[in-house]
């Protein structure tokens, strides 16, 4: 189901998807539950399996809806400062958390893991930013 996501991982194999899944913590949030916070750094990166949940960009606004296959966290996880969003759960989410550690230790082994993630991972961030400047460009 995962390696189908269109907006997730994309580039991923189905020999990374059990690397992941085997080396990866499970983490349940309950609805309402805040997954990743605004301002506070994240150590890695969530991999949505079941559910969904808001990325709220602004308190103004500015949200949108993400589910099985898709990842949050990611921005943080990629530079190293606080989350750009805050992740909060529209109903009971299950995901997969991959730590930087963890998923150091795995690229060490396994080094063409490490550049199918960051692939894939350049690839949301990508359709993300073109998804901003189409609206952008839409405003004027």
């Amino acid at each position: 189901m995962l390696s189908a996501a269109k907006s997730g991982l994309v580039c991923l194999k189905d020999n990374d998807w059990i690397l992941i899944a085997d080396k990866a913590v499970r983490c349940r949030f309950e609805s309402g539950e805040r997954i990743v916070r605004r301002s506070k750094k994240v150590d890695g990166f969530y991999i949505l399996l079941k559910g969904s949940a808001t990325v709220r960009l602004s308190p103004q606004g500015g949200s949108r809806t993400i589910g099985p296959g898709d990842v949050c966290g990611e921005i943080s996880f990629v530079d190293g400062l606080p989350a750009t969003a805050d992740v909060v759960a529209e109903e009971p989410v299950e995901a997969l958390f991959l730590d930087r550690s963890t998923l150091q230790t795995l690229i060490d082994l396994f080094p063409h893991l490490g550049s199918r993630l960051y692939q894939s991972l350049a690839a949301i961030l990508t359709r993300r930013l073109r998804d901003v400047i189409g609206q952008a460009a839409l405003r004027k």
